[in-house]
């Protein structure tokens, strides 16, 4: 390999690494709707059921976008080659 090679590769490999900061938002984001929740449970018990499921929704929206992240970086580790 050259150096041009090499310099790609390591790139790749830090793009990769910035890729995982986008992991950040869905655990703050995620944390932040349990906790609204949990509010909302405490103040009117009858509608918990609805509250868990529009939680569970948000939640899971949420998490596309770690995965989103995640795809990526996997991209930028194993395609490199």
């Amino acid at each position: 390999m050259d150096f041009n090679q090499y310099f790609v590769s390591g790139l790749a490999l830090l793009g990769a690494g910035i890729a995982m900061i986008g992991g950040l938002g869905p655990g703050i984001g995620q944390g932040i709707a349990a906790s609204k929740a949990c509010e909302a449970v405490g103040r009117n018990p009858e509608a918990a059921g609805e509250i868990r499921a529009m939680m569970v929704l948000g939640i899971a929206l949420a998490e596309t976008t770690g995965i989103y992240a995640l795809v990526i970086a996997l991209i930028l580790i194993f395609l490199n080659g």
